[in-house]
């Protein structure tokens, strides 16, 4: 696939991103997702931004996705080799097309280059950089376009799904795509297995954006219909790691015009396209590029500045710009004025065999008028049922999910896809449910920890750095609580050694609320997690031990974000 291989080469200038997840600062988000639905690519480095301010001024053209950033070890440069943040001719342009009204997708990668977890090691840099391209664009959207070899890179795939999962923590409205080959049969095994990668992090992709060009099938391929043939088998392989996916997490990019390998997309195959987008929902429409979107004059003979066929310019964008669909995060239909957003809370959970556990699902109106919302839920295991209190909600409304588990239910962390679906479509969040061993878990520090509960009021046999203390209140639970305070250069860590069975695997959990709260193990195994809540969450963590079977339990703050609390930690 070679959707930026127009793009201009990496050059040396580059800006270096250092620094941790926590001093990330979140974002917020007034574009609705229907903005996105459609967003086409334009190359920043080929000085055709032109007609993108053509297609926004004059055929009503709402977002674009702004190519490429590139990654260069761990720093991060625009396409035409100057830095993100500092580039005295992509800045610019994106802060006009804003100034006309448009929504942008930054988008790193491409058939030229990689995105910074493919080119650097080391995930705090990695997150720091993709947060200076949020903070510095003010976006709430980013792609990542992996092709080539970068596709086979599984190690880059985890630093990717681990960036992408601490950012969401740090910026709540944050989605992001991730662009891939395709063949007419779906994605490569290469490509399902980023999928994994994501489901192994937790997390769902909120648009797997494929690229419907270069099959290298014949030029007499028909690629309207190939288009739709590649994304019909995309989604099947989504719902096979995942089936919480929908055709709203599903992005379709052709190559519009003549292809690089002799096939042709015509505006009549982008009307079949756009047709199929609006009969199922499809997350979002985008085209390589907006630059090409015009006839070529002359002789001229250039696939990055025009489409190489006979058409009317920006013909492609008035084809894709009526279509109305969804965005990404749910997994239904789309078109109508009226949408709706769906959230969890907590939204993960440990119980016990024979036990259960509840969440609140939340719902809001973010588009036109309340609606009806049907709850269901998908992917629990046999002998865990999923039932909601109401079955049903008008947007804006809230239910209780309850989990019960049967007292045969292998001990592990199962997700739980929970979908509301309404008349303009459906959107999906994950519970993530853990279930342990009966007699393990519950409040006041069960298991092998000691004084999980804080209810002694002293901190023995925990040992924390200073400043970190037992506190009255806020609780969990019970009547005390353990308050970690950190400092400009600590974390308030407090600790606790206990000796499991060697070669074992265990679950910690705890409650905890507060900016950038840890929990987590070391020593003879290595696990952790965090959130960032005013209000209690739960947080659970599977380790297995090694052949000495002791463990240290931990739970930090961060440097200078205030106090964290924890009560009714747990191992079983």
């Amino acid at each position: 696939m070679h959707m930026a291989r127009f793009a201009a080469a990496a050059g040396a200038l580059a800006l270096a991103v250092t620094g941790a997840v926590g001093a990330f600062a979140p974002t917020s988000s007034s574009a609705a997702s229907s903005v996105y639905s459609v967003a086409p690519y334009t190359d920043m480095s080929n000085g055709q931004e032109g007609l993108l301010d053509t297609a926004i001024t004059q055929h009503g053209l709402k977002a674009y996705t702004a190519a490429f950033v590139l990654g260069e070890g761990c720093n991060q440069i625009w396409g035409d080799t100057l830095p993100i943040g500092a580039d005295s001719y992509t800045d610019p342009e994106i802060a006009r097309a804003k100034s006309e009204g448009a929504s942008v997708i930054i988008s790193s990668g491409g058939a030229s280059g990689e995105p910074l977890a493919w080119t650097c090691s080391t995930q705090s840099s990695i997150d720091a950089g993709y947060q200076a391209v949020i903070n510095d664009y003010g976006v709430n959207r980013l792609d990542f376009d992996v092709e080539g070899a970068a596709v086979a890179d599984t190690a880059a795939a985890a630093r990717q799904m681990t960036a992408m999962k601490d950012l969401k923590a740090a910026n709540p409205s944050l989605q992001f795509s991730m662009t891939l080959p395709v063949l007419t049969s779906g994605l490569t095994q290469d490509g399902v297995n980023i999928l994994q990668a994501a489901k192994n992090a937790g997390i769902r992709i909120d648009v797997v954006n494929i690229m419907t060009m270069d099959y290298y099938a014949g030029t007499s391929t028909e690629m309207g219909s190939a288009a739709v043939s590649a994304a019909q088998a995309t989604l099947a392989q989504m719902r096979a790691v995942d089936p919480g996916y929908g055709y709203a997490n599903l992005g379709i990019t052709p190559m519009i015009g003549k292809n690089d390998d002799g096939s042709t997309f015509t505006v009549a195959d982008a009307q079949t396209v756009e047709n199929f987008a609006a009969q199922q929902g499809v997350g979002r429409l985008a085209f390589w590029s907006a630059n090409r979107d015009q006839p070529c004059s002359g002789s001229a003979n250039s696939l990055s500045t025009c489409s190489e066929i006979s058409q009317n310019a920006l013909a492609f964008t008035d084809a894709f710009v009526p279509y109305e669909g969804t965005s990404g995060g749910g997994g239904g239909g789309g078109g109508g004025a009226s949408d709706f957003s769906l959230s969890l809370a907590p939204g993960s959970g440990s119980v016990a065999q024979g036990g259960s556990g509840s969440a609140t699902v939340s719902t809001a109106v973010t588009a036109g008028t309340a609606e009806s919302v049907s709850l269901s839920a998908g992917g629990a295991p046999s002998g865990v049922t999923v039932s909601f209190s109401p079955g049903s909600v008008t947007s804006g409304g809230s239910a209780t999910l309850t989990a019960t588990v049967g007292s045969s239910v292998a001990p592990g962390t199962y997700p739980i896809s929970v979908t509301g679906t309404a008349a303009s479509g459906s959107h999906t969040a994950t519970y993530s449910l853990s279930v342990t061993a009966s007699g393990g878990g519950g409040g006041g520090g069960g298991g092998s920890l000691s004084n999980g509960g804080f209810e002694s009021g002293s901190l023995s046999p925990w040992t924390c750095q200073s400043g970190s203390t037992v506190v009255s209140g806020p609780v969990h639970s019970g009547s005390h609580a353990l308050q970690v305070t950190p400092g400009s250069s600590t974390t308030g860590e407090c600790d606790q050694t206990v000796t499991l069975q060697p070669n074992h695997s265990y679950t910690l959990s705890g409650w905890v609320q507060g900016s950038y709260a840890y929990l987590g193990v070391s020593g003879g195994a290595s696990a952790s997690t965090w959130s960032s809540n005013a209000d209690w969450n739960q947080l659970t963590v599977n380790f297995s031990t090694g052949s000495g079977g002791t463990v240290t339990v931990f739970v930090h703050g961060w440097y200078a974000q205030g106090n964290v609390y924890a009560d009714d930690l747990t191992l079983s």
